[in-house]
């Protein structure tokens, strides 16, 4: 997530320039057949522009307002999760009658908060995340946490060699995680090391996880319907298209007022401005695809790994441990 005050114009160009060359090519051809070679029959009526820009506005506007909503949701599902896992953090430390077993629940946590953001950042087929402009962009900028490491890697600190084979092993390993959590909970309380209301409370909280996961699950692995998506796309590259066979007979029509060096030339100054108006479409096309997986690896992603460190830095505080995670400085100013 980008946490400077805002993205430069220099850094939005450089992300969107293979779709200005682009619009340069079909802003180029329809001026040059107009003013060069004379065929002033391909322009179209200004009502055309008109018809398309309005319908087009609307779509994009839908979905960006939709591909929001879900990263709105998934920041709230882990702010969710943060506030969950401290009050884990504490209950563990304060339920149990052993030390030693409030750092075996309090790290297979940890653990699970591990799995999950590396089972979230795994790629999906439609995601953007390894588009050429995104992936440039993150090769030049920042780099994602679960891709510079391994999760058995991670696991090390918090698991012992058994639980990451039996994690290892399984399908779903979050769930494997929380399974092994509510197996302890219920050693513990046939040993009668908990009371019943402190089992029932730690049962609830793991049953706060299990929904928690669900719901970040569904987001990475339900996308924004592509139906949308792709009318989308559709509707924002033909009004490009078709914008600058609009705008060649407007530009023309003011050389009847022009002296001087830019008289009968009017008509390139549509090049720039169809690939200006193009521009401002496409772009706001591209933000919402790169805003509606919020868990691919992107530059605007859900911070999974910094608010892990920040859980695992406040949990092993709970319990008293001096090697607590460095938190690496940011690069250009996004933490993921």
């Amino acid at each position: 997530m980008k946490i400077a005050k805002s993205y430069t114009l220099a850094e939005f160009l450089d992300w969107t320039r293979r779709k200005i060359y682009i619009l340069l090519l079909l802003a180029t051809v329809p001026a040059t057949l107009y003013q060069v070679f004379g065929l002033t029959w391909i322009a179209a009526p200004w009502s055309v522009a008109v018809l398309l820009g309005t319908a087009t506005s609307f779509i994009v506007g839908f979905k960006n307002a939709q591909t929001y909503q879900r990263t709105l949701e998934a920041q709230q599902v882990w702010s969710s999760i943060t506030a969950t896992s401290r009050y884990w953090g504490l209950i563990c430390r304060m339920f149990p009658t052993t030390r030693a077993m409030s750092a075996v629940l309090i790290h297979r946590h940890l653990a699970w908060l591990t799995v999950l953001r590396h089972q979230l950042r795994q790629s999906r087929v439609w995601e953007s995340a390894n588009s050429p402009a995104n992936a440039e962009y993150r090769r030049k900028h920042f780099l994602v946490p679960e891709h510079e490491t391994t999760l058995d890697a991670d696991l090390h600190a918090h698991l012992s060699e058994a639980e990451r084979q039996q994690v290892a092993s399984a399908a779903n390993k979050g769930l494997m995680l929380i399974e092994l959590q509510s197996e302890t909970l219920r050693d513990l309380y046939a040993r009668q090391e908990l009371v019943v209301l402190h089992h029932t409370e730690l049962q609830k909280t793991i049953k706060e996880f299990l929904d928690q996961q669900s719901r970040v699950e569904r987001i990475k692995n339900f996308p924004y319907p592509r139906q949308y998506a792709t009318i989308n796309s559709l509707f924002v590259w033909c009004f490009a298209a078709v914008l600058p066979f609009c705008l060649v007979r407007e530009f023309d029509r003011l050389n009847d007022s022009v002296s001087g060096l830019f008289a009968g030339h009017m008509v390139w100054l549509s090049v720039p401005f169809s690939v200006l108006v193009g521009w401002m479409y496409l772009s706001l096309d591209q933000v919402g695809e790169s805003t509606e997986n919020p868990f691919e690896g992107g530059a605007n992603d859900v911070p999974m790994a910094h608010m892990c460190r920040v859980i695992e830095t406040e949990l092993c505080t709970m319990l008293g441990e001096s090697d607590l995670p460095a938190a690496p400085t940011p690069k250009n100013a996004i933490v993921l």
